[in-house]
């Protein structure tokens, strides 16, 4: 049978997978297309792709994700001795600071600045926000795809099974 905490390692490990996929697109080809453009036309897209963002479909993964990584690091110090309960932990604070606090920290701050800004603020604006913004979102990818190897590799060494509580 399975356990309800498997099936929610599992969700955590699409959904953290799916999340950094997203954020690994935008650093190795919507960001590099972005700054090939004209630096009105760039800051635009990215503008108009920062209010499309906020969508159901994005939200509901983004931030669901966040919070199911919460229960699940809550979850997991109830067999913290465990090796898989220990990667469980792991994968859920990469997720929840490397990837969700990060975002709050650093690139919806950068998004904000970018969108306050007026259009005759020059190229070394754009240039700055296309680096720094990048660099950030390519710090949350890597912490998300770690954050899904980690439950999956929770999952491999048969957590759910093992600390089933439910």
């Amino acid at each position: 049978m399975i356990s309800v905490y498997t099936v929610m390692l599992f969700a955590g490990a699409v959904s953290a997978a799916l999340v950094a996929g997203i954020f690994y697109a935008f650093s190795s080809f919507v960001m590099p297309a972005l700054g090939r453009v004209p630096d009105e036309q760039g800051r635009g897209a990215m503008n108009a792709i920062n209010v499309a963002v906020y969508t159901p479909s994005f939200m509901i993964l983004f931030i669901g994700t966040a919070l199911l990584s919460a229960v699940l690091a809550v979850w997991s110090l109830f067999s913290i001795e465990n090796l898989a309960s220990q990667l469980v932990l792991v994968g859920s604070l990469l997720y929840i600071v490397g990837c969700f606090g990060v975002t709050i920290a650093f690139n919806v701050p950068l998004n904000r600045r970018l969108a306050e800004a007026d259009a005759g603020s020059g190229d070394a604006l754009w240039r700055r926000f296309l680096r720094e913004w990048t660099i950030w979102n390519t710090v949350r990818t890597i912490a998300a795809g770690l954050g899904s190897a980690l439950f999956i590799l929770a999952l491999v060494l048969g957590y759910g099974r093992a600390t089933a509580i439910m």
